[in-house]
């Protein structure tokens, strides 16, 4: 089983060396460790990390910010946004189907895993990795958010240009952590449908995150997933 540290590829254990040897995230281990024993968390121990293994840190091109993994059976695999293959997609993961369709023409997806955004570059980072079913933001204020701060920390040092994208009033208060005189962030409401229709729609997130790494001499990303 390991700990859970081990379960980090090599490449971003060294980078967040510091804050995997903290008394938070040992803290942290063992407050997950207790909650699998008692309930049902999500996700699998095994999918936790696939959003560091999908992405490793030299790729990272762009980092999606969301906040709290999916909490019904079969939708979290440790990428935010994104639900396993096969799943129906949540409100706000069709929402931004709208949107990608709006903006870049892409045809709506088969299904709602975003796997292959992950693989071109595309950190679909959660602030917090674990929830308990049925339970949104139970896993909330037990260092998830100290360790995942670090993450977009040492995102903000790479040396080449990485576009952020921070959706709805949490995610944007990370802004604090990314050094916006190299690195360019994109700012809307959120997907979700309680807010979608204030600004989410018309943003034109994917087209910009293209623009700006052209701009910086970088592969934009494919967003079309397939149909």
């Amino acid at each position: 089983m390991g700990s859970m540290k081990d379960r980090l590829p090599k490449d971003w254990r060294a980078v967040l060396k510091d804050v995997l040897d903290s008394p938070e995230f040992a803290a942290l281990e063992a407050f997950v460790a207790e909650e699998r024993r008692e309930h049902t968390v999500y996700p699998s121990e095994e999918d936790l990390f696939s959003a560091f293994r999908l992405t490793p840190y030299e790729n990272v091109k762009v980092l999606l910010l969301g906040q709290d993994p999916y909490h019904g059976p079969g939708q979290a695999h440790g990428l935010a946004f994104s639900v396993q293959p096969g799943v129906k997609p949540p409100p706000s993961l069709v929402n931004i189907f709208k949107e990608l369709q709006s903006d870049v023409g892409a045809p709506k997806p088969g299904d709602g895993s975003l796997v292959p955004w992950a693989e071109q570059g595309v950190l679909l980072l959660n602030a917090v990795l674990t929830v308990r079913q049925g339970e949104p933001n139970s896993h909330a204020g037990h260092g998830w958010e100290h360790f995942t701060d670090a993450v977009i920390q040492k995102v903000s040092e790479k040396p080449e240009a990485v576009v952020f994208i921070l959706w709805g009033s949490y995610a944007q208060k990370k802004k604090a952590l990314i050094d916006t005189s190299r690195h360019l962030v994109l700012e809307a409401v959120h997907p979700s449908p309680l807010s979608a229709k204030k600004g989410f729609f018309g943003s034109k997130p994917f087209s910009g995150v293209n623009k700006a790494l052209k701009k910086a001499g970088r592969e934009p990303i494919d967003w079309e997933l397939p149909s």
